[in-house]
């Protein structure tokens, strides 16, 4: 039984309560933002085999008074893992799973996820224009991404769109994109773009008021309600929607963050900011009371690795572990 004084806490009174695990590395994609070479991402050699990733996350449960789960990547639908992850998920008790993905395999992957019980679907998209969306996305095709929303749409999903808006890229999409989230009750989130090239960054990094007043011109909105732990400032569009903004740039949310990270290789992560991270693989060999107690020490050392205040991100991680 886990007692609060055991419980890992940091300076700041944070605590883990959302564990976001990646599944796989491995992408068929090669986004522009994320893997500027443009050479996608494949699976590690060293990725836990599913009973050790499970035992992980079991472990990490018993130790933080982990409350949510997501699914993401690297692409998580084309893990191995993927199917028997999601049917094991069930004896965790999580009281919400939602999942992150581009959507590509989403029609195939559809009846997985709703026989494990998830309600939310958060899908990676950054145009609407075929071109443009390959020009972005380097992979994939946008026909079988939009079908599969609106699969995931009719089968009672709650669906939101990430996109992240690029200057030269996709600046002009914004309110399509909005327009079509409103026409189907989806919410739109804009993530804000980060790169170890300043020059790049200021080339196609797009604030937060230039968002709002782009949105603005079409569109008359308010300020709503923000979870506690939450990246976005959300909008509201009234009778119509709501949209939110991640603007890591414009509106620093570290203060609040409970989240950690999994990779598919064992390592724990407290924050996307910081280049530390902490191997758990070793752990999953002790006996568990010892394995319990190694992990307790990890988790606080990963809370010890979150930023105060200002989130600055780390292209190398992001790479690996997604958002």
């Amino acid at each position: 039984m886990r007692s609060e004084a055991s419980e890992p806490v940091d300076p700041q009174g944070r605590r883990l309560r959302n564990l976001r695990v990646s599944l796989t590395s491995a992408c068929n994609y090669a986004c522009v933002y994320r893997v500027p070479d443009g050479k996608r991402l494949h699976a590690q050699k060293s990725a836990l085999p599913l009973a050790k990733l499970l035992l992980a996350v079991d472990y990490l449960k018993q130790v933080n008074d982990l409350r949510t789960l997501r699914i993401t990547g690297g692409e998580p639908l084309i893990s191995p893992l993927f199917d028997d992850f999601m049917a094991a998920l069930e004896h965790f008790e999580f009281e919400d799973v939602s999942l992150t993905s581009n959507g590509q395999l989403m029609s195939r992957k559809l009846p997985v996820l709703l026989a494990a019980g998830v309600k939310r679907i958060n899908i990676s998209l950054d145009s609407l224009d075929p071109q443009a969306f390959q020009r972005i996305a380097r992979g994939g095709e946008l026909a079988g991404v939009l079908r599969g929303i609106e699969q995931a749409l009719s089968a009672g999903l709650q669906v939101k769109i990430n996109m992240v808006p690029l200057r030269g890229y996709n600046h002009e999409q914004v309110v399509p994109m909005l327009d079509y989230c409103l026409a189907r009750g989806i919410e739109l989130m804009r993530m804000g773009h980060l790169a170890r090239d300043r020059q790049a960054f200021d080339r196609q990094f797009i604030s937060m008021r230039e968002l709002l007043a782009t949105i603005a011109a079409r569109y008359s909105f308010t300020s709503a309600a923000t979870a506690t732990d939450a990246t976005a400032q959300r909008f509201s569009i009234p009778g119509l929607g709501r949209f939110g903004v991640i603007a890591n740039e414009s509106a620093p949310f570290c203060a609040s963050c409970t989240r950690a990270r999994l990779s598919s290789t064992g390592w724990l992560h407290g924050c996307l900011s910081s280049s530390r991270s902490h191997y758990l693989g070793d752990a999953l060999e002790l006996p568990k009371d010892e394995a319990l107690a190694r992990i307790r020490e990890l988790s606080r050392q990963a809370l010890a690795d979150k930023q105060v205040e200002r989130f600055t991100g780390d292209v190398m991680i992001m790479k690996v572990i997604g958002g």
